[in-house]
């Protein structure tokens, strides 16, 4: 590491000590990947600091712009880069979203690529608004912490050495800086600090998502690994949630151009049959009926394939109404872990954020990071 870098992560983290009310910060930190594959990024600050990618100084503007070159990024002032680090004595606005902590900028194939470094407590005050509500019942809340401070602890294993460890997208957690920060979210970050949960030792793959539908899914099931902690639990407690009733109409001709941009041939598609349900009561496989032969698809790669947000479960029916597709399910997301909105009636119901945890992920045990 740099001189001129360190000086900048010393620099930032003596300003976050004294700007922060909440607890001491933990040394643990994290890169999220902000920004992926864009032309240009805006940036926005008082008094930042910036660095290329030898540590010399780079002498920034209050509003500027990073923007894509042939292998290199280049800055407002038209000098090529390979990697642009800065950071701020309160926060940097990126395409006007507020964060703390250090900004790296790298080039890459599809463009700018904009990595947030940050203390992991840090990151995840943030993080509780994108993904529940602070407001919720407290007890949903501290469980959200620990279930995201873990996924964030194992990612960064698993990923050691790339230029990030987590996307703040639904490929990983959503995080979209300190904007929407509150004091409830830091509490039950603080109230929980450093928690993970563990099996047999090791922090888990503690995945989660909005609601289940009535059961939560093995992971088997989803990704074909059989985690003693991921089998499946079943969860009547998010059922009068908004988001665990869907249907959506989709026409034939849509569900064929969907399936063959993501690879799959079905020329003249007629029709969809559903095919078995497993345990949980979701689809193991799709068939897609057509003149010149069937199309048998699992329900997870079909649910990837039309996309997440259209086919927000694999719990679903199909009924054909001219050339028309409905189809009609329950829950939202994989299913596998914790179901947030089950959480936030649990804790509703005077379950503290450990008794969540234990229901939810079978085995595991809430942990302090050494």
């Amino acid at each position: 590491m740099s001189i001129s870098r360190i000086i900048l992560s010393i620099f930032t983290a003596l300003l976050l000590l004294s700007t922060l009310s909440t607890a001491a910060i933990r040394p643990e930190s994290v890169r999220v990947a902000i920004i992926k594959g864009v032309n240009e990024v805006a940036v926005d600050g008082d008094g930042l600091l910036a660095a290329d990618e030898k540590g010399n100084p780079v002498t920034l503007s209050s509003s500027s712009s990073v923007r894509k070159g042939s292998s290199t990024i280049i800055y407002a002032d038209g000098r090529a880069l390979k990697r642009l680090t800065l950071s701020a004595p309160t926060r940097v606005r990126i395409n006007g979203k507020s964060y703390r902590g250090i900004i790296d900028f790298y080039p890459s194939d599809k463009g700018v690529l904009v990595v947030n470094e940050l203390p992991i407590e840090e990151y995840l005050v943030g993080l509780i608004n994108c993904e529940i509500s602070s407001l919720w019942p407290v007890e949903a809340v501290k469980a959200q912490a620990v279930i995201a401070r873990s996924y964030a602890v194992y990612q960064k294993d698993a990923r050691r050495g790339a230029l990030y460890h987590l996307e703040s997208s639904v490929m990983d957690q959503v995080y979209d800086g300190i904007d929407i920060e509150d004091s409830r979210a830091a509490r039950a970050v603080q109230e929980t600090s450093g928690e993970v949960l563990t099996y047999a030792g090791a922090v888990i793959q503690a995945f989660y998502h909005s609601s289940c539908g009535g059961h939560t899914e093995a992971a088997q099931n989803v990704w074909g690994a059989d985690l003693p902690y991921l089998r499946g639990v079943d969860c009547k407690y998010c059922l009068s949630a908004p988001s665990t009733k869907w249907e959506t109409t989709l026409s034939m001709q849509k569900v064929e151009s969907l399936l063959k941009a993501a690879g799959y041939r079905i020329p003249d598609a007629g029709s969809i049959r559903t095919g078995e349900i497993n345990r949980s009561g979701r689809l193991q496989d799709v068939t897609i009926k057509a003149a010149k032969g069937d199309l048998l698809i699992s329900g997870v790669n079909f649910r990837k394939s039309i996309g997440y947000s259209i086919i927000k479960s694999t719990n679903f029916t199909v009924k054909m109404r001219g050339d028309d597709v409905i189809f009609s399910g329950l829950g939202n997301g994989h299913g596998v872990g914790l179901c947030q909105w089950g959480s936030k009636q649990r804790a509703g119901d005077g379950f503290n954020y450990r008794e969540i945890l234990s229901y939810y992920y079978p085995g595991a045990g809430v942990e302090k990071l050494k």
